[in-house]
C-alpha cells in the first residue's frame, strides 16, 4: 500500500515544506508562502486519509480474527476496497495543476437552437457531475441563445464555469474537445434527426504567481462594461458591472458577470485571460515539438471526443477509449465517471 501511495516521498516532502513554513522570512514572498501552505495542507490531508484507511484495514483484520467471516465484515471489506480504489486512482492525477480548481467553458457549434440547447444540456451534465463529486460550481458568464423552443427552453451560446474542489482540474481536464449529439430535434416540426456540436474547454485555475508571469500589455486590451442579463434579455443587474475583455493580438474574448462589483468581475476576467494565454503558449510549444517529430496536429475544434446518440438507438461512446454505454439518460444526468477514468488511465 505504501508503494502505491508513495508515502515515503510524501512524508519527506511534508518535512521539507514544514521547515520552509517555519522560516519567518517566507511571507516576504507572499506568492511562495501561499503555494507552500496550499501544498502542505494538501499533502497532510492525503496523509490523514491514508492513516484512516490503514486503521480501517487493521480494524477489519482484528474483527476477522475475533468473529470470523460474517456478512457485516464482508460489507466493511467491500467498502474499504472501494475507498482504496478511489485513493489509488489519484496516482493518475499527478500533473502540475491536477489538484487545483478548473475553469470550464462550453461553446455551442453551428446549428442554431439545437446546438444552443445541446450546450445547455452539457452545462447541466457538468453541474450534476460536480455535485456528485462535491465540487462547488459558479457560473462566471453565460450568453443565452434563442427562445421559443419546447416548454419555452432557452439555449446557451456560451458559458464559463468556475469549479472549485480538490482535483477538479485533474478529473475534468480530459473533457477538452468537441461533444456530438444525435437526436430527433425538439425544434423541428417535421421531427427530423439532427446532429449538434459543442466545444468544451477546460483550463486550470492558475495561481497568482503564474498569472503575474503572463505578460499582458494593457494597450492590447479592449475592455467593455455592460449590464449582466438573463434568458430573454431581462436585466439581472441594472448597473454596468459585467466585464468583457478582448485581447486584440489573439482575438481571445473573456467575460465575467456574476459578481456585483465591476472590479471583481474584471479581476476574474483577467484571470481567465491569463489562463487562456498560458495554455495557448503551452499548446504552441507542444505543436512545435510534434512538428519536429513529424506528426500533424489537428485543430481543437475538429477533435471530437465523444458522441451522444439518442436516435435511432441510445448510446454514448468515447472515440478515444471506445468506452460506451446505452444509459444515455444517466450520463446526461452527470454520471460520466466511467468515461473520465478510462481516458485518464489511457494517457497517464
Amino acid at each position: 500500500m505504501s508503494t502505491v501511495f508513495d508515502l515515503a516521498n510524501k512524508e519527506k516532502k511534508i518535512r521539507e515544506l514544514e521547515k520552509e513554513a517555519q522560516n519567518p522570512d517566507l511571507w516576504l514572498n507572499r506568492e511562495r508562502a501561499v503555494e507552500v501552505t496550499k501544498e502542505l495542507t494538501s499533502l497532510k490531508s492525503e496523509q490523514e486519509e491514508f492513516e484512516a484507511l490503514r486503521k480501517d484495514l487493521e480494524g477489519i483484520r482484528l474483527m476477522r480474527e475475533e468473529i470470523g467471516k460474517t456478512e457485516i465484515l464482508e460489507q466493511k471489506a467491500s467498502e474499504l476496497e472501494k475507498k482504496l480504489v478511489k485513493e489509488e486512482f489519484k496516482s493518475f492525477l499527478s500533473g502540475k495543476y491536477d489538484q487545483g480548481n478548473a475553469i470550464l467553458s462550453i461553446y455551442s457549434g453551428a446549428g442554431g437552437q439545437d446546438a444552443q440547447d445541446w450546450a445547455s444540456m452539457l452545462l447541466r451534465m457538468y453541474q450534476r457531475y460536480c455535485s456528485i463529486k462535491g465540487f462547488a460550481v459558479n457560473i462566471l458568464s453565460q450568453s443565452f441563445g434563442e427562445g421559443g423552443g419546447p416548454e419555452g427552453r432557452i439555449g446557451t451560446k456560451s458559458v464559463t464555469l468556475e469549479i472549485e474542489g480538490r482535483y477538479a482540474f485533474g478529473f475534468l481536464r480530459k473533457e477538452n474537445g468537441v461533444h456530438r449529439l444525435v437526436r430527433i430535434s425538439p425544434f423541428s416540426a417535421q421531427k427530423l434527426r439532427h446532429t449538434s456540436f459543442a466545444l468544451v474547454e477546460v483550463l486550470p485555475d492558475i495561481s497568482q504567481e503564474e498569472e503575474s508571469d503572463v505578460k499582458i500589455n494593457p494597450e492590447d486590451l479592449q475592455i467593455d462594461y455592460y449590464r449582466s442579463s438573463g434568458p430573454g434579455g431581462q436585466n439581472v443587474n441594472k448597473r454596468e458591472s459585467a466585464v468583457r475583455i478582448t485581447h486584440i493580438p489573439t482575438g481571445i474574448v473573456v467575460s465575467c458577470q456574476n459578481e456585483r462589483l465591476q472590479g471583481s468581475n474584471k479581476d476574474k476576467a483577467m484571470k481567465i485571460l491569463a489562463a487562456k494565454l498560458k495554455q495557448m503558449e503551452e499548446d504552441k510549444s507542444k505543436a512545435e515539438l510534434q512538428q519536429i517529430k513529424g506528426k500533424n496536429i489537428s485543430a481543437s475544434w475538429g477533435n471530437q471526443i465523444r458522441s451522444y446518440v439518442l436516435h435511432p438507438y441510445k448510446m454514448v461512446k468515447d472515440v478515444r477509449t471506445l468506452v460506451e454505454t446505452s444509459k444515455v439518460e444517466e450520463v446526461l444526468d452527470g454520471n460520466i465517471e466511467e468515461f473520465i477514468e478510462a481516458e485518464l488511465k489511457l494517457h497517464d
